[in-house]
């Protein structure tokens, strides 16, 4: 194992402890980051989006990608100074205390839960290709009966295999993923040769439903969707081998390989489409096999061996992203159970290191899933939401780090942080903003749910005295509140799916005020630095799991 210093690395590293294993490097960080971030979305995203905005889905995939950068390069300053397993649901405990480190903690849960059967669904979609597979799925896509035994027996492999611990899974998702790679360039390539038709661009307009088109396209159609997962190394720094070096770089170059990806998705599948198909506009884009749109694409084009290929990517490419998220869903629940937020037995692991009490309730979500979101398509605008939501907490995070912890270690240093950071966050809540009203009700629900849970159980430490009963510190996070509340306010009255009571642009503007408000609100507010670096001491001592 590289050397690596001993203060900033707070989980142990060595097998005796009972510890997480640091037995994953760049390679491996980056493949768990990528292989979350190249999932079912490839699939979908560039037909959902050119659906929504026409050709200037294009600048749809730009912006979601630019968005996504800047929260992946503040998470990457974070990632390198806090190096511990489930880092995106510690930093708000850090700096602003219990409320608002159980609040992003949840979020972030909530997140990672839902993604594994979302990919399950999908690759049981993807075989209904086949004969035999098509039982699986009602006319109207739910689950049949069979179906959901399918679904649970899929589950069952995801955690079967982060049983095996996280060497296992990082040489699984590996191999996984250099296919994953693989697919989505060789179709770009191989479509666009001969395929290619430039008149695609303007013959039906580059932008026939404006800039809301444009805008909206960025949260519903998939394009979040599909650029989420770079976090993914940063949920496994307590298992990485140097993670102040290799945090930094795996975040920031996951992103990089999935955005070139996914644009040049979006420019192919344009140009390859024969006018046919989008002549009665693009709202109405329609051609034989559609319902699986690269593998229709393909044999449209003459490419049926192509065609095959991609049909069997679909089981690959969504079988490795929900791997993937059922080990973050494990190492999440391990996080909250070491804030105090979650039972002791959540930060259990067994002799190979595996949180094996966070696999189980994994699996259990996800069957669970399956029952009240029976479809793909349910899910992605919820999955959108909360993960921009729990990726919102970072530049909270910073604006404090920046100011009260300005000497502390930083193996990689954002340029221009004191501005970037407020502006990822105001980027952050204008893409929840475009998810739409009918979406964020349903996100509202589940943050209900998750205080009734996670408040129950600190209300229970309290009572019974626990030694890890976590402090609420409900001065530190009196903006939380607001900030909710506040987004929910302005969606319902806005013009996505609201009321349409506030203008487009005048909504950006408004998102954009009100979020430099909160921003610099729980600055102000934040815990003091004593405290912090209490919090953070405490962390390091106690971050060794126990059987």
């Amino acid at each position: 194992m590289a050397n690596v210093d001993q203060a900033a690395t707070p989980v142990a590293t060595s097998d005796t402890g009972g510890g997480l294993r640091r037995d994953v490097g760049l390679i491996g960080l980056m493949w768990a980051s990528v292989g979350s971030i190249i999932g079912s979305g490839w699939l979908y995203g560039a037909h959902d989006a050119v659906i929504q905005a026409g050709p200037s889905a294009i600048i749809s995939w730009v912006i979601g990608s630019v968005a996504i950068v800047l929260l992946a390069l503040v998470h990457a300053e974070l990632g390198g100074m806090f190096p511990v397993a489930g880092g995106t649901a510690r930093y708000p405990h850090y700096a602003f205390g219990g409320l608002a480190g159980m609040s992003f903690g949840w979020f972030s849960w909530l997140q990672a839960a839902t993604v594994a059967p979302i990919e399950v669904e999908a690759m049981i979609g993807y075989a209904g290709h086949w004969s035999w597979a098509q039982h699986f799925q009602h006319a109207d896509k739910t689950l049949t009966a069979s179906g959901l035994v399918v679904a649970i027996v899929l589950m069952a492999v995801f955690v079967g295999v982060n049983f095996f611990g996280v060497r296992a899974l990082a040489h699984t998702n590996s191999a996984a993923t250099w296919w994953k790679i693989a697919v989505p360039l060789g179709a770009i390539f191989i479509v666009a040769v001969g395929n290619f038709h430039p008149a695609n661009f303007h013959s039906e307009g580059f932008a026939p439903f404006g800039a809301k088109g444009v805008l909206a396209a960025i949260s519903t159609s998939g394009i979040i969707f599909a650029l989420l997962g770079f976090e993914q190394a940063i949920q496994l720094a307590g298992e990485s081998r140097n993670p102040k070096k290799d945090l930094p770089r795996a975040t920031l170059g996951s992103v990089a390989i999935g955005a070139v990806i996914y644009l040049l998705l979006q420019i192919v599948f344009i140009a390859a489409l024969p006018h046919s198909s989008f002549a009665h506009g693009w709202a109405h884009l329609a051609f034989k096999g559609d319902s699986g749109p690269w593998a229709g694409l393909a044999t449209l084009v003459g490419l049926g061996w192509l065609a095959g290929v991609l049909y069997l990517d679909a089981i690959v490419s969504p079988g490795g992203t929900g791997l993937i998220y059922t080990t973050a869903t494990s190492r999440v629940s391990y996080g909250l159970a070491k804030n105090g937020y979650a039972p002791k037995i959540f930060a259990r692991t067994d002799a190979r290191g595996v949180p094996w009490f966070g696999l189980i309730m994994s699996f259990a979500t996800g069957v669970i899933c399956f029952l009240p979101f029976p479809s793909w398509h349910k899910l992605v605008g919820f999955i959108t939401s909360a993960s921009v939501l729990m990726y919102a907490g970072a530049p909270l995070a910073y604006g404090v780090f920046a100011d009260k912890l300005p000497h502390r270690e930083r193996p990689y240093r954002l340029p221009f942080g004191k501005i970037l950071s407020p502006l990822s966050f105001v980027v952050a809540n204008l893409i929840i903003y475009w998810a739409g009203w009918d979406t964020l009700w349903r996100l509202g629900m589940a943050i209900v749910l998750g205080y009734v849970l996670l408040g129950g159980y600190a209300i229970y430490a309290h009572k019974k005295n626990l030694p890890d009963a976590p402090r609420m510190d409900f001065r530190a996070a009196q903006w939380l509140p607001a900030y909710l509340v506040g987004m929910g306010l302005i969606s319902w009255q806005g013009g996505f799916g609201g009321q349409g009571h506030i203008a487009l642009w005048w909504d950006i503007l408004l998102i954009a005020a009100f979020s430099l408000g909160i921003y610099y609100w729980a600055k102000a507010t934040a815990s003091e630095a004593e405290q912090i670096e209490r919090d953070i001491d405490e962390i390091v001592v106690v971050d060794v799991p126990t059987h």
